[in-house]
């Protein structure tokens, strides 16, 4: 009985082992998974027009070779839009990631209010009283 239950056991991990054997093939660069081979198209920008319509440039050729093609994609198929000389990489300052500009700008309101409260809350939001035009209506 010992024997039959280890026969099923051992069956079993050659099963569970066969799809970790395909995805570490898959990303082996050894066995041409993984990294791209030189000369081989690579994306540079994807760029979505519609849900079905998109922009693509990508990279073909190798050394002085190298073209960027802009290509539309749609379900009709490809269509070469543009060929140009590859651009290079942008060395301009990024723009502030969305958290850092509310940061900024957070702090920039709560120093426009630095009075009595100093950022706390106190003495912000609607005045009440007569001298503020709480009381009956001018006529």
């Amino acid at each position: 009985m010992q024997s039959a239950w280890s026969s099923v056991l051992w069956f079993a991990a050659v099963i569970a082992l066969i799809p970790l054997a395909l995805w570490l093939l898959k990303r082996s660069p050894m066995l041409g998974g993984g990294l791209a081979r030189p000369g081989t198209p690579r994306p540079v920008a994807v760029l979505p027009l519609s849900s079905q319509h998109k922009l693509v440039t990508v990279e073909v050729g190798l050394g002085e070779e190298r073209l960027w093609l802009v290509l539309g994609v749609s379900p009709q198929g490809l269509h070469t839009l543009h060929t140009m000389v590859p651009q290079a990489p942008a060395t301009d300052a990024a723009p502030p990631p969305p958290a850092a500009a509310f940061a900024q700008l957070l702090g920039r309101l709560r120093g426009l209010g630095s009075g009595d409260g100093a950022g706390t809350g106190a003495g912000h939001g609607p005045k009440h009283g007569p001298e503020h035009g709480a009381g009956g209506h001018a006529r």
